[in-house]
């Protein structure tokens, strides 16, 4: 496990909206000058389909598509570049290439296009990396992607028409050989005082404030004794007084 610790850096927001604005960028190009780029999608068991391994997270049939696709990128790719900053970019690149692949073989007829496949691909990288990783920090993290996207899982299987499910699938099990990959290669969390070898609860001030159920003691005994001692020394009054002349 590296030494690296999680640490916030500006890629952590620059890289994600970068990726998303590059595919509304796209998009905007696509719908106010070429509407013709939109067939460089995948396009299964054709040699000229497989441009569409490197185009096709880019372009989407509609604003609703992209909408959709946009939120979970960025919230997704956000969370990768902060929790695995130094794969990040070897996760998405070889994460578009391999689902691109996965489904340019196992894809229907078709033009297959949209960024959902790069999504499955996080998704399914998140999940699995922090189950491997065994820190409840990252496994924390892959519970709450279970909890935002796990309903996604049902969209690998041809419950829809006009979705790619093939390009979910390819995502998927993209996401899990990448997990599987870089499953040593994860920023060592920074501990906490208390999580230290050497910790002792008497030393700390804090802790000691906590009796042994786990109440809170506001006032220790050596605290009111202090106090005590404060409150017991004597009183040195001055005067100042300038004596009168009657004369």
């Amino acid at each position: 496990m590296s030494s690296e610790q999680f640490k916030y850096s500006n890629s952590v927001i620059i890289y994600p909206l970068v990726i998303v604005f590059t595919i509304w960028l796209v998009f905007w190009y696509q719908i106010n000058i070429d509407y013709g780029i939109k067939s460089f999608g995948i396009k299964p068991h054709k040699l000229e389909g497989l441009l569409g391994i490197f185009t096709s997270p880019f372009l989407h049939s509609d604003i609703d598509h992209l909408y959709n696709n946009s939120i979970p990128l960025l919230v997704l790719s956000l969370s990768l570049f902060y929790f695995y900053n130094k794969i990040a970019w070897r996760v998405i690149l070889f994460g578009i290439i391999l689902s691109g692949i996965l489904t340019w073989i196992m894809g229907r007829p078709g033009n297959h296009i949209g960024a959902s496949g790069l999504i499955y691909v996080l998704v399914s990288f998140i999940f699995f990396k922090g189950i491997f990783a065994k820190h409840y920090r990252l496994i924390a993290l892959s519970l709450m992607v279970v909890f935002l996207y796990g309903s996604m899982v049902w969209y690998v299987f041809p419950v829809q028409g006009g979705i790619s499910w093939e390009g979910h699938l390819g995502g998927l099990i993209s996401g899990f050989v990448f997990a599987l990959i870089f499953r040593k290669q994860v920023a060592k969390p920074e501990r906490y005082k208390w999580e230290q070898p050497d910790y002792n609860e008497d030393d700390d001030p804090f802790m000691r404030h906590f009796d042994e159920d786990g109440n809170f003691i506001e006032t220790l005994p050596e605290d009111e004794v202090d106090q005590k001692l404060e409150t017991d020394e004597p009183t040195q009054i001055n005067y100042i007084f300038k004596k009168r002349d009657d004369g």
